[in-house]
C-alpha cells in the first residue's frame, strides 16, 4: 500500500483492483469459473493472498478481485486554495496595508465551485493573499483544488508541489489552466474551461478513485447554472472588497485579448434575480462596503444590462443605499447617455476601460475598432461626467509604436484625468490571436506572460527591445510622480464630485459616510507615512490643502486616491530598479530561449 493516496487506502477500496472483477469476469469462461468454485482454497481474505500470491496461479487475479469489495463513494475533505499573487500595481498591496486590509477581493471562482461541490462534502478554503497555508490544513484534506490566472503560476506550482508530496491529489482550474498546457501545472488533474456542467463528473471520479489527467468542458454553459458564491468559507473583513459576477465573455475581438478566447464572443448573462440574491446575500452577511461586477465588459449585452442596472437601482431604494458598484467596461460606454445614467442610479462610482493607446494605428491594428473614430479623451471626459471614476489600462510594443509614443501616452493620461492609470507592456498571451500570429512570424521567446507590468517580453517586438523598456520606464516614472499623479486627482475630482449644493440623481457617498473605522485609520496612517516619512511629503501636503480649500465635499475620494497613489509609486519604485537590470529578449538567462521560437524559424 506504499505510495497510494489517502482515498486509495480507505476502507482498502482500491477501485483499480476492484474493477479487475468486471475485466477478468469477461476473461475466464464459466467452466473454468466453476473449476475455480470448486477447488477455492480457504484464502478469502486480502492479507492472505497478498502474502502468498504464487501459492494461487492463475486463479490469483481473480481471488484478489472477489475478495476485494466494489469501490463506493465516500465523503471528501475538500481543501480549495488560492495561490498568492505577485506585488505589482494591480495588487494594491501597499494601500491595503493603510485599511488593515490584506486582499482587495476574495477568490469568487474558488467561491462558486465549492457551491458546485457536493453538499456532504467537507470543504475549507484558503486564501494565500490573506492568511498562510498551513500544514494541519494539508493533513485534513483528501483533496486540493486550485485555482489562479496566469501570473500566479509560480505560487501555484510551489502549492501543487507540496501537496503531491505529501500524498494529496491535486486539481488545478480556473483561466490559467485554459492557457497553460497541462503539463506545466504539475496537478494530477486539470480542468479547462468553465465548471458548472463537469464538476460533478469530477466530484464522482475524485470520490471513486478514477480520475482523469484532463477535463474539458464540453461547451460554455448558460449563468443560470451558477450557484450562489459560499460566502462562508472566506474571511470578510480581510477584504476591501466583494465581487459579483454578472456576464461571462465579450462581443469585441481584440487581437492580444485571452478572454474572447476562454469565455467566448457571446455574452451570456445571470437573470436579474441571481443578481440581486447574490446582493441580498451580501447584505445578510453584514456587508457595507464596495462590491466588484467582476464581468470583463460589463456592457457586453447593453439590453440586459440596462435591465439589470433599473432592478439594481430598485434594489438600492429598498436597501436604503446599498453598495457602491464598480465594474469593467468597453469604452463604446460613452456613446449611451441613457446606460450611463442608469449606471449613476444604480451606484456604480468606477468604472475600468481598456483604453490601450492614443494612437489609432495601434488600435486598429490590434482589432480594438471600438476605440476608434472617436476623440478618447471626450469619451473619457463624458463617462467621468456622470460620477464614475475612470481608471485605465494601456499598453505599449504594439508593432505601429513610434519613438514618440513615450510622450504621447504621458500627455494622453494627463489630459484624461485618469488617476489610476495601469500601464504595462505588451504580453503575447497564450492562447490569444496575438500569440498565434507572433508563432508564426518566429516572434514568441516564451510562455511567461502573466505580468504585463512587470520589465519582461515574451516576443521581439518591432521597436528595438532596449528603447522599449526605457520608454516605458520613463512613462512610469513621469506619469506617478507625485505632481503629475495629484494633478490627475484634481482633474477628476473637478469633472466627477458633485459641487455643494448641486442635486444629483444617485444618492453620493458624504463624507460622513465615508468616515468609517477602516477610513480613519487610513488617513492617519497617510498622515504619518505619506505626510512625515515620505520624501514626497511637500506634494502631499499641497494636495491636502488643495483639497481642504477647493474640494471639501469630496474628502473621502481625495483621501482614497492619496492612499492608492501611494501603491502605485512604490511599485513604481521598485519596478525602476528592477528594470536597470532589465533581460530582454533574445538574451538567455535561467533557461529562457535565446532566441524566438515558432514557424518563422
Amino acid at each position: 500500500m506504499v505510495g497510494l493516496c489517502k482515498t486509495e487506502r480507505s476502507g482498502l477500496c482500491f477501485c483499480a483492483l476492484a474493477r479487475w472483477r468486471q475485466v477478468i469476469s469477461a476473461q475466464f469462461s464459466r467452466v473454468e469459473v466453476g473449476k475455480w468454485n470448486r477447488e477455492r482454497t480457504a484464502a478469502t481474505s486480502v492479507a492472505a493472498l497478498v502474502s502468498e500470491p504464487g501459492k494461487y496461479g492463475q486463479w490469483y487475479p481473480i481471488l484478489l478481485a472477489q475478495a476485494l469489495p466494489f469501490p463506493t463513494r465516500r465523503t471528501m475533505n475538500a481543501l480549495l486554495v488560492y495561490p498568492e499573487f505577485p506585488d505589482t500595481y494591480w495588487s494594491f498591496k501597499h494601500a491595503l496595508k493603510f485599511l488593515g486590509k490584506r486582499a482587495a477581493q476574495p477568490p469568487l471562482g474558488l467561491m462558486t465551485v465549492a457551491a458546485l461541490l457536493p453538499g456532504g462534502w467537507k470543504k475549507r478554503l484558503v486564501d494565500c493573499n490573506v492568511e498562510r497555508l498551513k500544514e494541519r490544513d494539508l493533513k485534513w484534506a483528501d483533496v486540493v483544488l486550485l485555482s489562479g490566472m496566469h501570473i500566479q503560476q509560480a505560487t501555484l506550482v510551489e502549492i501543487v508541489e507540496r501537496c503531491k508530496a505529501r500524498g494529496l491529489r491535486t486539481v488545478v482550474g480556473g483561466p490559467i489552466a485554459s492557457s497553460l498546457p497541462p503539463e506545466e501545472l504539475k496537478a494530477d488533474s486539470v480542468v479547462i474551461g468553465e465548471a458548472e456542467e463537469l464538476i460533478r463528473t469530477l466530484a464522482r471520479d475524485l470520490e471513486m478513485g478514477t480520475t482523469k489527467p484532463v477535463y474539458q468542458a464540453a461547451g460554455r454553459p448558460e449563468m443560470s447554472t451558477s450557484p450562489l458564491p459560499d460566502l462562508s468559507l472566506i474571511k470578510m473583513n480581510r477584504y476591501t472588497t466583494m465581487t459579483v459576477q454578472y456576464s461571462r465573455g465579450c462581443p469585441f475581438n481584440c487581437e492580444f485579448c485571452d478572454i474572447i478566447e476562454i469565455y467566448g464572443r457571446r455574452p451570456r448573462t445571470k437573470a436579474i434575480a441571481q443578481v440581486l440574491r447574490e446582493l441580498d446575500q451580501l447584505h445578510a452577511a453584514g456587508w457595507n462596503d464596495t462590491v466588484f461586477i467582476v464581468d470583463d465588459n460589463f456592457i457586453g449585452n447593453k439590453v440586459r444590462a440596462k435591465q439589470l442596472l433599473t432592478a439594481l437601482a430598485e434594489w438600492r431604494k429598498e436597501n436604503g443605499g446599498g453598495f457602491p458598484l464598480l465594474t469593467e467596461a468597453s469604452l463604446n460606454l460613452a456613446d449611451d447617455a441613457e446606460l450611463m445614467q442608469l449606471m449613476k442610479d444604480a451606484g456604480f462610482v468606477s468604472v475600468f476601460l481598456g483604453i490601450e493607446t492614443p494612437d489609432e494605428s495601434g488600435l486598429i491594428a490590434s482589432n480594438k475598432l471600438q476605440n476608434t473614430r472617436r476623440s478618447l479623451l471626450e469619451s473619457v471626459a463624458t463617462i467621468q461626467s456622470y460620477g464614475m471614476q475612470v481608471m485605465g489600462g494601456f499598453i505599449l510594443g504594439f508593432d505601429t509604436d513610434k519613438d514618440d509614443i513615450f510622450d504621447r501616452m504621458v500627455e494622453f493620461i494627463q489630459k484624461s484625468g485618469i488617476p489610476i492609470a495601469m500601464v504595462g507592456l505588451l504580453q503575447a498571451m497564450p492562447g490569444t490571436q496575438l500569440f498565434r500570429r507572433l508563432w508564426k512570424e518566429g516572434r514568441i521567446v516564451d510562455m511567461d506572460a502573466g505580468n504585463n507590468t512587470g520589465d519582461h517580453l515574451n516576443f521581439l517586438p518591432h521597436m528595438d527591445a532596449q528603447r522599449l523598456v526605457e520608454g516605458y520606464r520613463s512613462v512610469l516614472k513621469r506619469i506617478y510622480s507625485c505632481e503629475a499623479y495629484y494633478e490627475r486627482v484634481k482633474l477628476y475630482l473637478n469633472r466627477t464630485q458633485p459641487k455643494p449644493g448641486k442635486r444629483t440623481g444617485a444618492k453620493q457617498p458624504s463624507n460622513q459616510q465615508w468616515m468609517t473605522r477602516a477610513n480613519v485609520r487610513a488617513f492617519v496612517t497617510s498622515i504619518l507615512r505619506q505626510g512625515v516619512f515620505s520624501r514626497q511629503r511637500w506634494s502631499y501636503w499641497k494636495f491636502l490643502m488643495t483639497v481642504a480649500t477647493r474640494y471639501r465635499h469630496c474628502v473621502g475620494a481625495a483621501m482614497t486616491l492619496a492612499v492608492m497613489g501611494y501603491h502605485l509609486q512604490v511599485i513604481t519604485q521598485k519596478l525602476s530598479k528592477a528594470l536597470d537590470e532589465v533581460a530582454l529578449p533574445g538574451i538567455a538567462k535561467e533557461g529562457l530561449p535565446a532566441e524566438a521560437g515558432g514557424e518563422g524559424k
